[in-house]
């Protein structure tokens, strides 16, 4: 899944850093329980999930809640999963909520996907919420369900990354069928848990000895990038705004510069983890010198760097640098 910030490009050097930290205070990630705050598509909670003694997982955009209740949460065996989404694959077309709001056949100009592919997932998305109503399938077997849907509606997204707009004319991924594919299944013997609320609120409940923060960095809303693939994940009734057909989202004070500073010191104030690592931009709100400055008021502060590719949308940016720096900034309490 193309995501703004995904970390999937950096889990060795995040894993890395993690160890080497845990090792020079002489403790281990297996005794560990490991928290993931803004755990996006779930890269890094899967990352650690049979690492750690127990992940937990949270986001406050409703399809990354999805993805973690699968990635996260799911932990045996889905007998099922083979069966369920051959039926789904099989499905007759069905004009819902995407076709409606989503394709040009639904009357509204809009072209995130296309007529077939709109009509594919409404059918699909249907179909799943009917099964769970009835009790036709478990909460493992839903949110594996939902996850192979978003992933797979993803790969044929007529866009050019993100869901901020649509293009023009569909591009050759987005003219392909889609067909349903099931998303892995990792396999734990440890229970794991996903939250679905805001940082600042969970922050003070949690009992955890690794806190690992991937905040928004910068100003781009994450409810109104991934605004689609919320709505396919909530198939609720909603009234969309403007030519993208926005939803309402809450906005992030994280994507503020005047409240950035605010919220980042918030956690570390209600966090008990002895722990804390965050990733963090070259281009972020934050300067590493003010990140510096709050770190060390709780303990030691150790700072690491990665060069990377620059996501995609962004590299297309005119005067974008190709790549960019990412820093993992790390607290040790004393």
């Amino acid at each position: 899944m193309n995501y703004i910030g995904s970390k999937q490009r950096l889990l060795g050097f995040l894993f890395k850093s993690v160890k080497h930290s845990l090792k020079s205070q002489g403790m281990d990630l297996k005794d560990c329980v490991f928290t993931d705050l803004f755990s996006g598509t779930a890269a890094v909670g899967r990352l650690f999930k049979n690492h750690a003694k127990q992940v937990i997982s949270n986001d406050k955009e409703f399809f990354s809640f999805v993805l973690a209740k699968h990635y996260i949460e799911n932990t045996k065996p889905l007998k099922r999963a083979k069966m369920l989404i051959n039926e789904l694959n099989h499905l007759p077309p069905l004009e819902g909520k995407i076709y409606q709001h989503y394709a040009l056949g639904g009357g509204e100009g809009r072209q995130y996907f296309s007529d077939r592919n709109a009509l594919k997932i409404d059918a699909m998305r249907s179909k799943i919420q009917e099964w769970h109503a009835t009790g036709a399938t478990s909460q493992a077997e839903y949110y594996f369900l939902l996850t192979s849907l978003l992933e797979s509606a993803d790969k044929v997204a007529n866009t050019a990354c993100v869901y901020g707009a649509f293009l023009k004319k569909l591009k050759k991924s987005a003219q392909q069928e889609l067909i349903l594919t099931a998303a892995p299944l990792i396999l734990s013997p440890n229970l794991h848990h996903a939250y679905h609320t805001d940082a600042k609120e969970l922050i003070s409940h949690l009992q955890t000895d690794i806190l690992y923060l991937d905040p928004p960095y910068n100003q781009r809303e994450y409810g109104a990038n991934y605004h689609i693939l919320n709505s396919i994940a909530l198939y609720d009734d909603f009234t969309p705004k403007g030519r993208t057909g926005l939803r309402t989202y809450n906005k992030s004070a994280w994507c503020k510069k005047s409240s950035a500073y605010q919220s980042l010191e918030h956690v570390l104030q209600h966090s008990s983890a002895r722990f804390v690592f965050l990733s963090y931009n070259d281009e972020g709100l934050l300067s590493l010198e003010e990140i510096k400055s709050l770190f060390s008021q709780y303990g030691t502060y150790h700072l690491k760097s990665q060069n990377y590719s620059r996501f995609k949308a962004d590299s297309k940016r005119p005067q974008a640098k190709a790549r960019t720096t990412e820093y993992l900034h790390m607290l040790i309490r004393d």
